[in-house]
C-alpha cells in the first residue's frame, strides 16, 4: 500500500446539474421547489437544463431552500470549500 493513491476520477457537473442534484438528495419536486422559493416550476425547471442562468439572487434562494451553501450550486465542481 506505499505506493498507493486514491483515484481522481471527476464528472463534470453543470450548474443546472448541481441544483436537479441537490433537490432530487432532498426528494423534492419542482413543483414543491417552486412552492419554497417563489420560483416558478417553468424557471427551475429551464435552470435544470442550463437554458436559463441560475444567477446570484436566485442561488441564496434556492441555497437556503436546499440547505446548502450558494457556491455549492454556482461552483459546483470546485474541490475546496469558498469561504
Amino acid at each position: 500500500m506505499k505506493n498507493f493513491r486514491p483515484a481522481k476520477k471527476r464528472i463534470g457537473v453543470s450548474v443546472g446539474e448541481s441544483v436537479r442534484i441537490l433537490r432530487e438528495l432532498q426528494e423534492l419536486s419542482q413543483s414543491k421547489l417552486a412552492a419554497l422559493t417563489g420560483i416558478p416550476q417553468a424557471t427551475l425547471s429551464a435552470i435544470e437544463n442550463d437554458r436559463v442562468n441560475l444567477g446570484v439572487e436566485r442561488a441564496k434562494v434556492l441555497a437556503k431552500a436546499l440547505k446548502c451553501h450558494p457556491a455549492a450550486l454556482v461552483f459546483p465542481g470546485r474541490e475546496a470549500p469558498i469561504c
